[in-house]
């Protein structure tokens, strides 16, 4: 990953406990990436890249399990840390133009919740996007979206 504009927002870092993983995470802990998701991490595997976060009872719904809304903003946050993994285009002033996710799993709580991301196609002012979510072998989630570069 090269110097950006990201770098002023987000602290992308390899992690000396996890060998092959990054950090990803907002340096404004106020905000909402850090406040509500908690500490990210990632790593690339291939042409993907897979985010992962370790779930808490704040993201617990009535049934234990991880809540929906937790869910799709891991999948909104991996959207942004992919693109800019992959395609080294800036993610922090980017934005979400659409966002299609089919749920296919209950997601458990004791379990790191991964987020694995493609891009499928970049134009100049878009990139799109797909994924899966899973806990081990277990579906959770699939996804497609697409992204708007930050303005030049």
């Amino acid at each position: 990953m090269s110097s950006s504009e990201d770098e002023r927002f987000f602290r992308y870092r390899p992690l000396e406990d996890h060998p092959g993983w990054y950090t990803w995470n907002i340096l404004d802990e106020t905000r909402f990436n850090h406040a509500v998701m908690g500490p990210l991490i990632l790593r690339i595997e291939g042409d993907k890249c897979r985010v992962r976060m370790q779930p808490e009872r704040k993201h617990s719904n009535l049934q234990d399990m991880i809540h929906g809304g937790v869910t799709l903003s891991l999948i909104d946050v991996s959207m942004f840390a992919g693109m800019r993994t992959l395609t080294d285009n800036e993610g922090a002033r980017a934005v979400t133009l659409e966002l299609s996710t089919q749920f296919i799993g209950a997601g458990a709580m004791d379990k790191p919740l991964d987020s694995v991301v493609e891009v499928l196609k970049e134009t100049r002012r878009t990139v799109f996007m797909r994924g899966i979510v899973e806990q081990d072998d277990v579906l959770i989630a699939s996804f497609s979206g697409l992204v708007r570069k930050a303005a030049g």
